[in-house]
């Protein structure tokens, strides 16, 4: 008895919970003659597609910012590297790669300067990057209609300004979720989608293994120690931060090919909502994360927006304004549940 005691705690009460609700949803599936197996591989392919804008909370997290709500800041970042891949008329791997490598230097320049600003307002860093994160979406809404780009493509066809939503088809459209995706069981795995997140996992952890990653993790878990040992607290919490911006602006364009479109001006506002409960699903807390947080946490997340609106949907299909508003509350009742674990002391 000891042991499953520990073994609950361990995993958390609240997985545990979520994963009985998933496995309750999945079993109304079967007994809706929902397919299952399009349910996993759909699954699968949410998980890979928001992975990235999940793994961008490990970084600021252990150096100390806490939940980095201000993501929107790098996703402009990596919207503006997609654009332009675009703007350049490029397609293919070379423009999803063009894409995330404009973003990258773009977001750390910006991530620098969110540093600062959050160095300056210690004790808030949650409620500060919440109204930065708006603010910036709602500035773009701005520059969006008076940026130079000229691509017709991306131009709306009378007035000025760029067009809501930007198609990718014949651009780099689901180019990963392509690349090496095979049927396993009536199953479609998207391995290069997968694969992609794998790598930005791995190289996380190997930063976080690295003489500056261990004196970030420092700075965040103790700064006082962390001072009198000669770490700089604020230049690590920059650190954490411009690579959580830099994340979510390679998450953006992975996410973009992934969903066929680029979606601009208020579309970023509460991307990092669904971020930031995903990785307090998968166990982490606003002072603790790994990318065991991050994976588990994105796979529960995805899966129980995949498996649940399809439920709501079949269950009230006569009814399509109550399916909607049942869509509002799964996936919005999940990130509330997912935010109430943070506890109150914290």
């Amino acid at each position: 008895m000891d042991q499953i005691k520990a073994k609950v705690k361990q995993f958390g009460l609240p997985r545990i919970i979520i994963v009985a609700f998933l496995l309750f949803l999945c079993v109304l599936a079967i007994m809706l003659n929902i397919p299952i197996t399009d349910l996993i591989s759909d699954a699968l392919v949410r998980t890979g597609m928001n992975g990235i804008l999940v793994l961008s909370m490990v970084p600021g997290i252990l150096a100390g910012i806490g939940l980095n709500f201000g993501i929107p800041i790098g996703i402009v970042c990596g919207l503006i590297g997609g654009l332009l891949a675009i703007q350049f008329n490029l397609y293919g791997f070379t423009a999803f790669f063009v894409a995330v490598l404009i973003s990258i230097p773009l977001s750390l320049a910006a991530g620098y300067l969110y540093g600062l600003l959050l160095n300056r307002v210690k004790g808030s860093e949650m409620t500060i990057a919440t109204y930065v994160g708006f603010s910036i979406v709602s500035l773009m809404s701005i520059g969006w209609l008076v940026l130079p780009f000229t691509s017709e493509e991306m131009r709306w066809p009378i007035g000025s300004g760029l067009r809501t939503t930007i198609t990718l088809q014949g651009r780099y459209e689901r180019i990963l979720n392509h690349w090496g995706s095979f049927n396993l069981m009536g199953v479609t795995v998207p391995s290069g989608l997968l694969i992609f997140f794998g790598v930005f996992c791995f190289l996380v952890w190997l930063f976080l293994r690295s003489r500056t990653g261990i004196a970030m993790i420092a700075a965040g878990d103790n700064p006082r120690f962390a001072t009198a040992s000669g770490i700089s607290v604020n230049r690590m919490r920059v650190i954490g931060t411009m690579l959580s911006t830099a994340l979510s602006a390679v998450g953006i364009v992975v996410y973009s090919q992934s969903f066929g479109f680029i979606q601009l001006y208020q579309a970023p506002m509460f991307m990092s909502f669904a971020a930031v409960a995903a990785v307090l699903i998968g166990g982490a807390t606003v002072k603790k994360a790994t990318i065991t947080n991050v994976i588990i946490g994105a796979f529960l997340f995805q899966s129980l927006l995949v498996v649940s609106l399809p439920v709501a949907n079949k269950i009230l299909e006569d009814v399509s304004s109550l399916a909607e508003i049942a869509r509002i509350v799964i996936s919005n009742g999940i990130i509330l549940y997912a935010l109430t674990q943070i506890g109150g002391g914290e």
